[in-house]
């Protein structure tokens, strides 16, 4: 059994904006996002399946407006696709379960991390403090967080 899924009262709670962007392909406006600033130690989730997104510890700041990440937790949770909208060839990265669009990647984050840039809507994350990750059933992962 799957524990992440994308459930109907998981997008109940989803606001105006979270639903837009996640259920809707949608793009927040850069520089609005809850979690461009965010320092804390901890996870970023799917905001509607729960799924773990990406690390604290792999977050930079691009200045691009929009949470960036060099990679994914796992790439179990992370998908990418092709995407030319827009009259772009772009890769869009969506969970797997939840099926959530999260972003887009790019080849132009820090060459001595990868070299990719995750650029990732806040509106489709959910952050997790490190402190509260085995509680909440991430401890698997803390291994990937800065920290104690």
């Amino acid at each position: 059994m799957n524990i992440y899924e994308k459930s109907p009262a998981a997008l109940a709670a989803l606001t105006p904006e979270q639903f837009r962007v996640t259920q809707h392909s949608g793009t927040e406006r850069p520089g609005t996002g809850a979690y461009l600033h965010n320092h804390e130690a901890g996870i970023y989730v799917d905001i509607v399946s729960g799924e773990p997104l990406f690390a604290s510890s792999d977050k930079f700041e691009s200045g691009c407006g929009w949470p960036s990440f060099t990679k994914p937790i796992t790439d179990e949770f992370v998908k990418e696709l092709s995407d030319s909208q827009h009259g772009m060839q772009r890769v869009e990265v969506r969970s797997t379960h939840g099926d959530s669009h999260l972003g887009h990647v790019f080849p132009d984050g820090p060459r001595d991390r990868g070299g990719l840039r995750y650029c990732i809507n806040g509106a489709s994350l959910r952050f997790v403090p490190r402190a509260q990750m085995e509680a909440l059933g991430y401890g698997a992962y803390l291994n990937q967080v800065e920290g104690d």
